[in-house]
């Protein structure tokens, strides 16, 4: 990147070289086909992502306009698009070929060395893979894009979530056993002791049930100080034992505040009521891989959010 300008120069002057050739030492018809094959690849490669990105299920790829009839449609495109090249004859074919592997060898030589991404297709390969070998650096790139795109300005709540803590569960456990865990886990971020925590949570339950629909509860309590709030996600697969509640709870939403915060405490109640009743929310939550993917799903979520003026 040139430090003046801020122009990556020397691709702008390689790429015009190669442009310039093409011009000066092939005719008009091999020129024409030449940039017609390498359109017709850029098109392949727009199918082929098209199927990557579809198949990895990643909850942050979430396109304005869904292809029909995927993948059949892009397979389609894909084998038309290959028939049209090798029609092109053996001079645009050559070229580029040569210019795939000059691409190819730039990109090992230089590029790689230099820059850290992962694949969409390392995201269908995480479907088999453990979650401990998984890296997040795309979920993270789709998130960014999906903010920008859908112009979502960050509002505390975002902030709050983007931080707080998050216990993914594998087996299932009584309700008093998980707030055991969460009164360990918040204690030390609220400076509040561990079992005064807890003796709240368990008080507060028997007072009335944070269960607030088949699946999802919102535990939360007052505690005493000033300028202090701070929220817990909890995921468990296998469900939590509720008292009196039918059905197992797969996702709790902890909130924990001084009075002072009692404004915030509300509206932070209705973004999570917002959050947990989108439609395909309780599907993306529990099919979520990894507490990256279960944190954008609530970042990512077309909630009503508090002006930051």
């Amino acid at each position: 990147i040139n430090s003046r300008f801020g122009t990556p120069h020397i691709s702008i002057l390689l790429t015009s070289t190669f442009m310039v050739c093409m011009i000066l030492f092939l005719s008009l018809e091999d020129l024409v086909k030449t940039a017609s094959t390498l359109m017709l690849l850029l098109f392949i490669f727009v199918n082929i992502s098209v199927v990557i990105m579809r198949q990895s299920k990643m909850p942050s790829y979430r396109p304005m306009f869904k292809s029909p009839l995927c993948p059949w449609l892009q397979i389609a495109g894909t084998v038309g698009y290959v028939f049209l090249i090798i029609e092109m004859g053996s001079v645009p074919l050559l070229i580029t070929g040569a210019f795939i592997v000059l691409a190819m060898a730039w990109y090992f030589v230089y590029a790689r060395p230099r820059v850290t991404r992962q694949s969409a297709l390392v995201g269908l390969v995480k479907g088999v893979t453990a979650k401990e070998l998984a890296d997040d650096s795309l979920e993270m790139e789709l998130k960014n894009i999906l903010i920008e795109r859908d112009n979502i300005v960050e509002d505390r709540f975002d902030n709050l979530i983007a931080q707080c803590p998050i216990l993914d569960l594998s087996e299932s456990l009584p309700a008093e056993e998980m707030f055991r865990l969460v009164a360990r886990e918040l204690s030390p971020r609220l400076g509040i002791d561990e079992e005064a925590l807890f003796d709240r949570f368990i008080k507060r339950e028997k007072e009335s049930q944070t269960v607030v629909r088949p699946g999802v509860a919102i535990p939360h309590i007052m505690v005493e100080g000033e300028n202090k709030f701070d929220i817990l996600l909890v995921r468990c697969k296998k469900g939590i034992a509720f008292p009196d509640a039918p059905d197992p709870v797969h996702t709790a939403f902890i909130l924990v505040g001084s009075r002072d915060e009692r404004n915030f405490h509300l509206c932070a109640l209705m973004a999570v009521a917002q959050v947990t009743h989108e439609s395909d929310f309780d599907k993306n939550w529990l099919q979520a891989r990894n507490t990256t993917e279960l944190r954008h799903i609530i970042l990512l979520s077309k909630r009503r959010r508090e002006s930051t003026r």
